[in-house]
């Protein structure tokens, strides 16, 4: 999966929504609201940055641990972010039950990376 590609559009898309968050919606959303679509801006551009990370050093030393991280995060950007954003333009609280599992998919994401890029001493 060419994960810098995939890093450099959702930090595009992040910086787009934070710049869409601060001048469209400030007068058309409640606080409360504003604050869960901009935890949502914050997670992406986070875990966009991961990616590049994860892309550039997959590139270099190819790790399927680094490749499930990369997955993990992409996946994890889909549904924690995604989830947040549904529920801020939609009003059904339901999509909250998803945002749990994005943030299991960038928890095991991290794990994934960390196990990957463990020294191991050889024989």
């Amino acid at each position: 999966m060419p994960f810098v590609s995939i890093g450099a559009l959702l930090a595009l898309a992040g910086v787009a929504a934070g710049a869409f968050g601060a001048h469209a919606l400030r007068e058309r959303l409640e606080p409360a609201q504003l604050q869960v679509f901009e935890t949502a801006v914050r997670y992406q551009l986070v875990h966009a940055l991961a990616l590049l990370f994860t892309g550039a050093h997959a590139a270099a030393a190819p790790r399927a641990g680094a490749r499930l991280a990369g997955a993990l995060f992409v996946a994890g950007v889909v549904l924690f972010s995604g989830s947040l954003y549904a529920l801020v333009f939609t009003g059904v609280r339901a999509w909250g039950a998803v945002t749990p599992l994005g943030g299991l998919c960038f928890m095991a994401g991290w794990l994934s990376l960390a196990v990957a890029h463990w020294p191991v001493r050889r024989p």
